[in-house]
């Protein structure tokens, strides 16, 4: 048994949660924020069995797209660092978590 932490963009959430749906992963969605950009995302919690982990990957790959961003400055020196123009970073996407399972209740 695995349990996946995926955290995905709140523009991409909804997409995401409904291919789960659709193929009976059953979820968890949390509402969360970010420290860096302090945007919001969605963070999805899945029990499932090892073999349905393939299929779980792929629809986060499929349903959350990066983009990029220009940041000011601002964000940037918070953390020390300095640039005359403001930056362009990838965003989105999703960062996903597979964790093994030692034991699972119902309880």
């Amino acid at each position: 048994m695995k349990l996946i932490l995926a955290i995905v963009s709140s523009e991409d959430a909804n997409k995401v949660q409904n291919s789960l749906n659709k193929a009976n992963l059953f979820n968890t969605r949390l509402s969360t924020k970010g420290g860096f950009l302090r945007e919001t995302n969605a963070t999805f919690i899945i029990g499932l069995k090892t073999d349905k982990v393939k299929q779980a990957l792929e629809i986060f790959k499929k349903q959350s797209k990066t983009k990029t961003q220009l940041i000011p400055n601002n964000i940037l020196n918070e953390f020390d660092a300095y640039y005359s123009l403001p930056s362009e970073i990838s965003i989105g996407g999703a960062t996903v978590f597979v964790l093994d399972v030692e034991q699972f209740c119902k309880l």
